[in-house]
């Protein structure tokens, strides 16, 4: 990170007036950034200088940020200053991101400068859809960006202000008018500040705490550290918090299981005590231990239990599958309904509705159903595609409401019939014939048998994203014989399922399939 110039903004210096000082705020939708464009003009204009506000609106959700374009000038000679209606790349005095990624798309469009532009910018992440729809891990580097307003910006003020706006009980555009304010890029005093959010009238404290924050964090610690990557860390072996069933569990992978796999065995058996039941999450111990005999047998110890280890991960996987049961279940839970409250500033007296969209498919129906019942329906084509018809078409539904409320909350309720399901049966069938795809390989390519339960991660989800993935599994495992007798061969496993998750297709894949069958 650069080091920063120390800043006085007690008393502000006034800027050149030969042109209009510039500044371009980008926001998405619901960042307020419409209201942190009329506060800077009507500050402006409260100092005695004419101000104009334009703005560009991104295109759908995530897609592209509003890029809001302020121009300030005062009044000279008795003539009104004529603006600009866009951004001009290499002049604009300060750039506002309210999000990360907008800042390097900034930097990109070149609206920052290293010879004038002070940068400021939120670090938090609003994932973009194309982050969000990519099969496997698609966030974009956020070290990249950092690298790039170090070289581009002349000045860069960087911290998390989403989260200072929350933690105030306010929103993002307040923080960012405190660090505008603390960053001395105008030459008005912080009490013109807040005099403007006061002007407001609405949310006026939260917002002025929330302004105060940043203007203090923008003079005094204006960057925030930024890691490539979000570091999940597990404790060597977290506490139970006093569930019994979890403690009795505990107690067994204390016992019976090598230190390198407690952390993540702790993790599989809260999330299947929490998706079904502790018995179903003893019978995970049950059939992560005899894989462990057998990594005992050949060697794991020497390298670390690494077999054992991905057993814990996707075993657990696989066995907390995403069926309408646990869809339900998720939909109806008060904490969902409190973290959307909160999520949306409720306030204690607001009703907040959620209108999902729900498109049930006729095979979900069937696999929610006991066994022979469901599998005697696909069994019957007719009557099968009379139901499907009636069944398989989008829904708009308010999750709140009584009628629909009930409906889900009886679907979770379904959870103590699970286990007589028939997407239990084959999701168990499933996993039995990885499992043993993976120890029979285990005696002779130990790192190969250790990617065969790593390939576990391509399948997730329900409905068509469960069906391709299913289908990208199964053509990445379709490469095993050519694979087994290769040392090389876990590497190429590797190589096959990152190919699967670059893209939904499986254009990737393809091509990744045709290179193995040349080796």
């Amino acid at each position: 990170m650069n080091e920063h110039v120390s800043i006085d903004t007690a008393a502000p210096v006034r800027q050149s007036t030969d042109k209009p000082l510039a500044i371009a705020v980008l926001a998405m939708g619901g960042q307020g950034g419409g209201v942190l464009a009329d506060w800077i003009v009507t500050l402006a204009e409260a100092q005695g200088w004419m101000a104009q506000t334009t703005s560009v609106p991104g295109v759908a959700q995530r897609t592209g940020a509003t890029i809001y374009y302020i121009e300030m000038l005062p009044e000279k000679d008795g003539h009104a200053p004529i603006f600009s209606l866009m951004p001009t790349p290499g002049d604009v005095d300060v750039v506002m991101a309210a999000e990360l990624m907008e800042a390097g798309r900034s930097v990109l469009r070149g609206l920052v400068t290293p010879d004038k532009t002070t940068l400021i910018a939120s670090t938090h992440r609003s994932f973009a859809v194309a982050e969000k729809q990519t099969p496997g891990d698609g966030i974009g580097n956020p070290e990249v960006v950092v690298d790039a307003t170090d070289f581009a910006a002349k000045r860069t003020i960087a911290f998390d202000m989403e989260a200072l706006a929350v933690k105030n009980g306010s929103v993002i555009s307040a923080s960012m008018f405190g660090a505008l304010a603390g960053s001395g890029a105008l030459p008005f005093a912080r009490e013109a500040f807040e005099a403007t959010i006061r002007a407001g009238g609405k949310g006026i404290e939260p917002s002025i705490k929330a302004f105060g924050a940043a203007f203090e964090r923008a003079r005094n610690n204006p960057r925030d550290p930024v890691s490539a990557k979000p570091v999940k860390r597990l404790d060597p072996l977290p506490s139970s918090a006093g569930h019994p069933a979890l403690d009795q569990l505990l107690g067994r992978i204390r016992t019976d299981f090598p230190a390198e796999t407690h952390a993540m065995l702790y993790a599989g058996a809260k999330k299947l005590t929490d998706f079904q039941d502790p018995a179903y999450a003893g019978e995970y111990l049950d059939r992560v231990s005899a894989l462990l005999v057998l990594d005992r047998a050949n060697g794991g110890e020497a390298k670390g239990f690494a077999f054992t280890l991905q057993a814990a991960k996707y075993v657990a996987v696989a066995m907390a599958y995403d069926d309408v049961i646990r869809v339900a279940d998720l939909k109806v839970r008060e904490s969902r309904f409190e973290r959307v409250r909160k999520e949306v500033g409720a306030k204690d007296d607001q009703v907040v509705y959620m209108t999902e969209y729900m498109h049930p498919r006729m095979e979900e129906v069937c696999g929610t159903l006991p066994k022979r019942l469901g599998l005697w329906i696909e069994n019957s084509p007719k009557f099968f595609a009379f139901l499907d018809r009636r069944v398989n078409k989008g829904r708009r539904v308010r999750t709140a409401t009584l009628f629909w409320f009930m409906g889900l909350y009886l679907v979770s309720a379904m959870r103590s019939r699970r286990r007589g399901t028939l997407r239990h049966s084959r999701e168990m069938e499933h996993m039995e014939a990885w499992l043993t795809t993976a120890t029979e390989l285990l005696p002779e390519n130990y790192d190969l048998a250790t990617e065969v339960l790593a390939a576990r991660r391509l399948v997730k989800g329900y409905s068509d994203t469960h069906s391709r993935g299913l289908s990208k599994f199964d053509r990445v495992l379709s490469a095993l014989p050519m694979l087994r007798d290769r040392e090389d061969g876990a590497d190429w496993l590797r190589r096959l399922k990152q190919a699967a998750l670059l893209d939904e297709g499986g254009i990737a894949l393809d091509g990744a399939l045709k290179t193995v069958a040349t080796l």
